[in-house]
């Protein structure tokens, strides 16, 4: 019924976004199968000696008997099964050096629905006055754009840009003002979608001001350390009762187990755990039950360092050559230095198109990616920079990835000789 009368939740959440528009392209590019370059999403790839673990765990939870009518026939606790939030807390003890345990630590489904709970526990209308959530450095996660319960719960500081090279660039954080409707700071780190790791020295700047101002640093580790690892350079991380951080197992390899693991301190951890009672009960176990023995001997270490990482790295550096021999210095096309996560953040100053219909003319040639303006949260600033970019991935097969990247260069090679 088009004229349901909806609540301002009902029209808010059941409205069109960025996110749903990539989910939904992905998925109907998967199910109708085809030629499709796929270059928007952000689904892991399909890295055999991965995959090659995962069966493995699939054949040793079968065969252990109780383990796999316990996995998918019992609920576990608000929080997460209690032997793996023991496990994974003494991962991150060994491998990071962070003082906690396993009431530091919950399971929701999905980091997406951690970011959802921790946006609306911390910011939106309260007592004091309506609180926001800000993005020191966009562009920054799709994802983040629609998860305000509150309208205008978000806001950003614009980035400087740094020129790396002929065709290199950078974002940098233009530290600005942090209002007092501020009520967390929050990024991804290594960013999605531009790639761009924020310095050690930013990163502890922002804990600092935050730790100042009384303020929660929330950051998100979807495609950093210790896993999955998909980081091209060395990077020291914060902790502190003022930061939290999100995991995904996602990333790792298992995105449809829909694992997402928040470590912060006992109060906010405890009030994750009864939102997560009132909205699913219990998180998916599979997730936990298939990467616990993996966390408890350190194997995911080794899969990580010696898989993933090199994994990844390569199809980087790989798509960026490609990049450079479809595109010539008769256009000023620049790429953002990927210094991790899955994607290529691609800038072509003064286009003549917009973004979005760039990806319009690219769909219906078969090639998927995503608009730049889409990524730009808490910005609403008019700039013509957020409509003079894209995002793709690398993860699909390297044929279709360097076709994918012809195909993009001859669109918009077309768009600058109209």
């Amino acid at each position: 019924m088009s004229d349901v009368p909806l609540s301002d939740f009902g029209r808010k959440f059941s409205a069109a976004s960025g996110i749903y528009e990539l989910m939904e392209d992905l998925g109907q590019a998967v199910s109708t199968g085809g030629d499709i370059c796929m270059m928007g999403g952000g689904n892991p790839a399909h890295i055999p000696e991965v995959e090659a673990v995962w069966r493995r765990r699939l054949r040793e939870i079968c065969d252990t008997p109780g383990a796999m009518e316990t996995m998918l026939g019992d609920y576990d606790t608000p929080r997460g099964r209690p032997e793996f939030l023991k496990t994974i807390a003494a991962f991150f003890q060994r491998t990071l050096g962070w003082e906690i345990d396993a009431e530091n630590i919950a399971i929701t489904t999905g980091s997406q629905a951690a970011n959802f709970l921790l946006f609306n526990l911390l910011a939106g209308p309260s007592a004091g006055g309506a609180k926001k959530i800000l993005f020191p450095l966009v562009p920054e996660y799709i994802g983040y754009a629609p998860q305000g319960i509150a309208p205008g719960l978000f806001t950003a500081w614009k980035p400087r840009i740094e020129m790396l090279g002929a065709h290199q660039f950078k974002y940098r954080i233009e530290f600005g003002d942090i209002g007092d409707d501020v009520a967390a700071i929050c990024l991804s780190r290594p960013t999605n979608p531009t790639a761009n790791v924020i310095t050690d020295d930013e990163l502890q700047k922002l804990s600092d001001l935050a730790a100042a101002r009384g303020l929660y640093l929330i950051v998100d580790n979807a495609y950093g350390e210790p896993f999955p690892g998909a980081i091209f350079r060395p990077a020291r991380t914060v902790f502190g009762r003022h930061v939290i951080h999100t995991f995904s197992l996602s990333k790792l390899g298992l995105p449809g187990t829909r694992t997402g693991i928040v470590v912060a301190n006992r109060d906010i951890i405890r009030r994750l755990s009864i939102m997560n009672a009132s909205l699913v009960l219990a998180s998916c176990s599979v997730g936990e039950c298939m990467t616990q023995p993996l966390f408890a001997s350190g194997e995911v270490t080794a899969l990580v360092h010696e898989v993933v990482r090199p994994f990844y790295q390569k199809r980087s550096e790989q798509a960026q050559a490609w990049i450079a021999e479809a595109f010539d210095d008769a256009l000023d096309w620049r790429v953002h230095a990927c210094e991790g996560a899955f994607f290529l953040w691609l800038w072509f100053p003064g286009l003549p198109i917009s973004d979005r219909e760039l990806y319009e003319r690219l769909k219906k040639r078969g090639v998927l990616v995503v608009p730049g303006s889409y990524f730009f949260p808490g910005f609403d600033e008019p700039w013509q920079h957020k409509h003079e970019c894209l995002r793709v991935t690398y993860c699909a097969p390297p044929d279709k990835v360097r076709r994918g990247i012809a195909i993009l260069a001859d669109e918009v090679k077309k768009a600058y000789a109209v």
